[in-house]
């Protein structure tokens, strides 16, 4: 699919705001793509479908989910964590796109997984880190962005899962099992124990 294709497919799905978003994921993840020497096409693509569903109707969304194969644990967290599971599904359902790389990149995109691969890392940090967010840490991800995909990976996880325990939110598995296997990656395989 084009990319100016896909541009103007979810643009009436979104606010304006959120439309604008997603334009800077899309220039952040082909950056981070080029530098990391990924699929610019892929990373752009499934920048583009990212928050597709993000303003779907929650019933459609929870009727997706019981009706698909997507786990159904969803349902018992945040709907903020539907909508990449459920454009996942929909991206192909609708328009065809089966590559599996863009739609695991859009599916993990808010809460990362472990065993990430390089595609699902641009996306999920291109999402993190695109120059219209503003929050406190988000400074030392840009730059370690420049420098290593996997440690910048590792703080917005690390930042994901502080931000959600000083809100006493819960917090989805993945996101978990994401920041672990991000912490033995780059620990060389090694399990840390804190000491």
């Amino acid at each position: 699919m084009k990319i100016d294709d896909a541009i103007q497919i979810v643009k009436p799905h979104l606010t304006e705001k959120r439309f604008d978003h997603t334009l800077r994921v899309k220039d952040t993840a082909v950056r981070l793509a080029e530098m990391y020497d990924e699929s610019k096409h892929k990373a752009e693509l499934a920048a583009v479908f990212h928050d597709y569903c993000k303003y779907r109707p929650l019933e459609e969304m929870e009727r997706l989910i019981k009706m698909s194969s997507l786990p159904k644990d969803l349902l018992k967290y945040h709907h903020e964590l539907w909508h990449g599971p459920v454009a996942s599904i929909l991206v192909e359902n609708e328009y065809g796109i089966s590559d599996r790389d863009i739609r695991q990149a859009i599916y993990y995109h808010t809460t990362g997984r472990a065993n990430m691969s390089k595609l699902e890392m641009i996306v999920f940090l291109a999402d993190y880190i695109e120059p219209g967010r503003d929050f406190p840490g988000l400074d030392e991800v840009r730059e370690m962005a420049k420098k290593d995909l996997l440690l910048a990976c590792w703080m917005t996880s690390k930042n994901t899962i502080s931000y959600l325990m000083k809100k006493n939110a819960t917090i989805y598995p993945d996101t978990f099992y994401a920041y672990n296997d991000l912490t033995i990656r780059i620990n060389g395989g090694n399990k840390i124990n804190g000491n």
